[in-house]
Formats: C-alpha cells, structure tokens, sequence
C-alpha cells in the first residue's frame, strides 16, 4: 500500500532578478541658474565634468558651489569646465 502525500512546488527565488538602487548621478543645477554656496551642481563618478572658478570637487567627485552666482558650462582644453559667476 502507497501513500501519496500532497505536494505543491514552491516558487524559488529567482537568481539574477535583482538590480542595484540607481544612484541619482547627473547634472543637478543647469546654465543660467543661480546657486548659493553649498548647492551641488554636478553628481559624478570621475571627473566627466572638472570644476572651474567658484566651484570645488568633493571627495565623491560631486561638484559645488563655493560662492553665490550663475552656473556656467564651458569647454575647456577638451574637457567641461564647471563654474559659478558673479
């Protein structure tokens, strides 16, 4: 005599079927707005965007401002160049 017992296959976790929290990089603060001191304008990983007069590279490679003014972009020497002005 056989018993069958009840059997339902439970649903595994599926391997691969996650993904890292983005990172919210990219530029924070566009050309011709203003900016107080302390605002970060640019979040980066490395320096695609280097920092220019007014601004300062954090340790994380954010861009901020170091003085009130108006966000400018410029190319410089083939790179972007960050800057806040008067």
């Amino acid at each position: 005599m056989t018993f069958s017992m009840a059997h339902i296959k439970t649903g595994g976790t599926t391997k691969g079927n996650r993904d890292s929290i983005s990172k919210r990089l990219g530029v924070k603060v566009y050309g011709g707005a203003k900016v107080r001191p302390g605002s970060i304008i640019v979040r980066q990983r490395g320096t695609k965007f280097d920092s220019g007069i007014g601004t300062k590279l954090a340790r994380d490679f954010s861009i901020y401002a170091v003085k009130s003014g108006i966000v400018s972009f410029k190319r410089q020497e083939g790179n972007t160049v960050v800057e806040v002005r008067q």
